[in-house]
């Protein structure tokens, strides 16, 4: 089959491939249908739903109280990189960032370029931080002023333990930055139990928006304390948050198709049954794929205590005859796109769990998979 679109199972049924990336991600029809209507940016409903989407976004992590959501232009890395250069000083700060795969390595990247201060704590791709070393750093360490980590490091799919962390910087005193990115939705979250200073989520991943939005949550009070610190002026949250307040506008052009799209993807996302909804699904689109994929001898990089349900890594086959390259090719032609890019150090690939896919999408996956490495005379050990 070499036709650019594909009759897929499930409860989905579109003639698309489904995308088993960590975004974009595929959505519902209802989602891309809400982007067929044109809207107005100062238009007095569009500033409706992008009030109710900030509302509805902050209740999800129970943060109504104490913080607010500036949502912004651009993927997951601005909300990040807005973060990061609105909320840490150019003197006077040093941040802490915990590194256990490429988007820990990100933070670091982009600290530099804004001439912050920072020290970097990194571990195995395969090995999450450990807290009681966080407990000594911050206690030996009394220069450190903030904190950053990923929540789910979509590198190799290793979940983090952001919860104890986060107690630990609190207790410290210090300030709680978290990527949240490929998480938020999907993995529990609560700043009552996860108390943070600020987090970066994106509308493209569990929430099952498209790509083209992104936002933080940041707390009120560290937000208007950041008056003047951004390094840049269409990254600067204080800013964008202080016009939000004003007249609920945005300052500049904002992305009026991808965010209607987000406001039907939180209905959708609440109609059926929210985060611990949203989890149980991913988790068994998980299971069913692990499994599957083992039976036919494919081995995952992580034990199954750190796997997240996002995204899974699997150990490259050394089978002589397996190409990952003519893999992918004969996986798209089937209708399933998996992730080309290798970024973890070790010799892998990775397949995502999320988005508007159900687990017998997943199983018909695996199905494929097998049936593909008949057609390419693979034989993989299943001891």
């Amino acid at each position: 089959m070499t036709s650019e679109f594909f009759l897929t199972g499930g409860k989905n049924k579109q003639h698309s491939p489904l995308l088993l990336t960590p975004g974009p991600l595929t959505t519902a029809h209802a989602t891309r249908k809400a982007m067929l209507r044109d809207f107005g940016a100062r238009d007095s409903v569009f500033i409706d739903i992008t009030r109710s989407i900030r509302e509805r976004l902050l209740s999800l992590a129970g943060a109504t109280e104490t913080h607010t959501c500036v949502p912004l232009q651009g993927s997951g890395t601005f909300a990040v990189e807005a973060m990061l250069g609105t909320l840490v000083p150019r003197a006077g700060s040093l941040v802490l960032v915990l590194v256990n795969g490429a988007y820990g390595r990100r933070m670091v990247e982009i600290l530099a370029r804004l001439d912050r201060s920072y020290i970097v704590y990194e571990t195995e791709e395969t090995m999450p931080p450990i807290p009681t070393q966080i407990e000594q750093l911050l206690s030996h360490r009394q220069d450190i002023t903030h904190v950053t980590m990923v929540h789910c490091e979509t590198t190799t799919g290793i979940l983090n333990p952001v919860e104890h962390i986060s107690h630990i910087v609190a207790r410290h005193g210090r300030l709680f930055l978290l990527d949240s990115i490929s998480a938020f939705g999907a993995l529990p979250l609560d700043v009552q139990t996860t108390p943070f200073t600020a987090l970066a989520g994106s509308a493209g991943k569990c929430l099952e928006g498209v790509p083209g939005l992104a936002f933080v949550l940041c707390h009120r009070t560290a937000l208007q304390e950041a008056a003047g610190q951004a390094h840049a002026i269409s990254l600067d949250l204080e800013a964008q948050w202080t016009a939000m307040e004003k007249n609920g506008q945005w300052r500049f052009t904002p992305p009026t198709h991808v965010v209607v799209a987000l406001s039907t993807a939180l209905d959708l996302f609440s109609a059926a049954g929210g985060q611990p909804a949203r989890l149980a699904r991913y988790t068994e689109n998980c299971r069913v794929l692990i499994e599957g994929m083992k039976a036919l001898g494919f081995v995952p990089l992580l034990p199954a205590a750190l796997q997240s349900p996002i995204i899974v890594t699997f150990h490259m086959p050394t089978a002589p005859a397996f190409l990952f390259e003519e893999f992918y090719r004969r996986m798209r032609c089937h209708g399933y796109v998996l992730y080309t890019g290798k970024i973890a150090r070790k010799e892998s690939f990775r397949v995502g769990c999320i988005g508007a896919i159900e687990p017998e999408d997943m199983a018909d996956m695996v199905k494929t998979v097998n049936h593909v490495l008949h057609e390419m005379h693979v034989l993989l050990s299943t001891e």
